[in-house]
């Protein structure tokens, strides 16, 4: 199984959000994030693509864990491959992000009126309620090319998440 974060900076009942410039979800709207590269615990992974996508620094306090979602990737030739993703908030940051070849024209929206159509199909559904405080594990399963979801998405709510 692959691993990847996904980081949402949160403040004052905003998130930003950032276009996706390229790899899955591109030309859609997501938060930061990315792989694990060997070595990496999750957070450094998710300080070091949070650097590499907006320019932004932040410190582990900063960083708090709000969900894991599988996502069950079904590719063109049938195949399926599955990405654990670790969700974060990160709070108390300083400077709006950057816009970059990866990520671009970061802005804040309110937690009530997420861009919910130009998102990935999974995140419409377990996003909103990671926002509104609880934390989740999740499962979704997309067809190819993450155009579709090919079932439901199962979501729990959970008093602690796995490392």
């Amino acid at each position: 199984m692959l691993e990847a974060t996904l980081c949402f900076l949160i403040k004052d009942g905003y998130v930003i959000l950032a276009i996706k410039g390229r790899n899955i979800g591109k030309g859609l709207w997501n938060g930061y994030g990315g792989d694990i590269k060997p070595g990496e615990t999750l957070v450094q992974a998710l300080i070091r693509e949070l650097d590499e996508e907006s320019e932004m620094q932040v410190l582990p306090e900063q960083i708090e864990k709000r969900a894991v979602v599988d996502f069950h990737n079904t590719k063109s030739d049938g195949s399926v491959f599955t990405c654990r993703v670790h969700v974060y908030f990160v709070h108390n940051w300083q400077t709006m992000p950057k816009s970059t070849i990866e990520m671009k024209y970061p802005r804040p929206f309110p937690f009530d009126a997420l861009p919910l159509r130009r998102m990935l199909p999974a995140d419409r559904i377990w996003l909103p309620l990671v926002l509104a405080g609880k934390k989740i594990t999740a499962e979704a399963w997309y067809g190819p090319f993450q155009k579709g979801l090919l079932r439901e998405v199962i979501v729990k709510e959970v008093d602690s998440l796995p490392n």
